[in-house]
């Protein structure tokens, strides 16, 4: 089996072939590809981790489709003061899908 830790939207993933990732939004609308830097690559029992090595690694990846998350509710309050505030976020995010690891 064939895997790679790669470096996506601030954080580590770990993906094969065919995995389905959701990451903060990049740029690119859908059917665009995308290339991850590859920060590890498991190959079999062959780990290969020497940064010379992982420069000729290439991990593309097509973007689906740009959505949001779930709303966050942020709410602040002090009592006895009056002071109440409520907040929403919902983060932006893209959903890719891995096609590639070379």
């Amino acid at each position: 089996m064939v895997y790679a830790i790669v470096r996506a939207g601030g954080r580590q993933e770990k993906v094969s072939v065919g995995d389905y990732v959701t990451l903060n939004r990049v740029p690119g609308g859908a059917g665009s590809k995308l290339e991850l830097p590859a920060l590890l690559l498991v190959d079999g029992d062959k780990v290969t981790s020497a940064a010379a090595d992982l420069a000729k690694v290439t991990v593309t990846a097509e973007i689906l489709e740009d959505l949001r998350g779930p709303k966050i509710v942020i709410q602040k309050f002090k009592n006895k003061t009056g002071y109440k505030k409520r907040q929403g976020h919902r983060q932006e995010l893209t959903k890719i899908k891995i096609t590639s690891i070379k």
